[in-house]
């Protein structure tokens, strides 16, 4: 019978497929490492699963709990703090206020100012029965803070909408107009219980993250740039179709922002002191920041480090 077993290879052929295979095993490996050592720092930063601020932004000592600073022209985070995390807005819920009412109606649409309007906290001079075209009301209600003036919007252009005189009823029905505003624009972690921010009892008037605030005014700035053009000044008068108001910005700390383009304080008992600001880091280079959960008065200096250092930042 013939034998079917073939003999053994040589063990010369088996030396030169295991050579072989080690010559591919360290040129995979050299490849490997060159490649690691020339990917972009950004790209190194996520498959480490850290967050390497550039140099400017190290040892900041921030009052914050949450910070979120945007460059918008490379679309790139530069700095980050528990951006993710939920935190009460206060008066930054304003911002989605003034864009809701503008998607809904004309700038020059009239709102007369109602006696039960004037019952929120803080008194900014509105007057009962007062006239105001809708994009006086609106700079009026962003650079004072206005709870009065962002109740008067929500209840008569809520009402409008609906073609109804309930006031009550279109007040809420703008409030939802609102957090379906929120979702379209993918702020996942924003909604709002009424319309200016304002604390009601143990829950505040509005949460949301320091990326979604980022975001929101982000979208505004590219959409709807007038409508925050009025918040870049530290003093303004703003008439209404009634009488001649002289208002002062929230923003104390106005004059010492190079190129501000638009900003919107935020402060109650539940949020602490909030802050957002956009400014040009250098010609056509917008740079949004974001900060909530400081203090009063720590809003402002963190702001300031972050401002500072974004221009170190851009320099480099």
């Amino acid at each position: 019978m013939e034998n079917t077993e073939q003999a053994p290879e040589p063990i010369s052929k088996v030396f030169l497929v295991l050579n072989a295979v080690i010559v591919l095993l360290i040129a995979f490996m050299a490849f490997v490492i060159y490649s690691a050592m020339h990917l972009p720092a950004q790209t190194k930063e996520t498959l480490s699963g850290k967050s390497v601020s550039p140099v400017a932004f190290n040892n900041l000592d921030l009052q914050a709990k949450s910070v979120y600073v945007f460059d918008v022209v490379e679309k790139k985070v530069i700095f980050k703090k528990n951006e993710f995390a939920q935190f009460p807005l206060a008066s930054l819920t304003k911002m989605m206020m003034a864009l809701t009412a503008t998607d809904l109606f004309p700038a020059n649409s009239h709102v007369t100012i109602k006696k039960e309007f004037l019952q929120e906290e803080g008194d900014t001079g509105l007057l009962v029965d007062e006239s105001w075209k809708l994009k006086d009301l609106l700079d009026f209600s962003l650079v004072v803070s206005s709870n009065d003036g962002a109740r008067s919007v929500a209840s008569v252009v809520g009402a409008m909408d609906l073609k109804t005189d309930n006031y009550d009823m279109g007040r809420k029905d703008f409030i939802e107009k609102m957090n379906d505003e929120a979702r379209t624009l993918g702020l996942k972690q924003t909604y709002f219980v009424n319309e200016s921010g304002l604390d009601e009892g143990e829950t505040s008037g509005g949460y949301g993250s320091a990326l979604d605030v980022g975001k929101l005014m982000e979208y505004i700035l590219k959409n709807k740039p007038q409508l925050l053009e009025a918040t870049k000044y530290e003093n303004l008068t703003i008439d209404s179709i009634n009488a001649e108001h002289t208002v002062k910005n929230t923003n104390i700390d106005i004059g010492n922002i190079p190129g501000l383009i638009a900003s919107k304080t935020g402060y109650t008992d539940l949020a602490g002191g909030n802050l957002a600001i956009a400014f040009d880091a250098s010609i056509g280079r917008p740079i949004i920041v974001v900060v909530l959960g400081s203090t009063i008065d720590g809003r402002f200096d963190d702001i300031s480090k972050l401002v500072q250092a974004s221009l170190a930042y851009i320099a480099e």
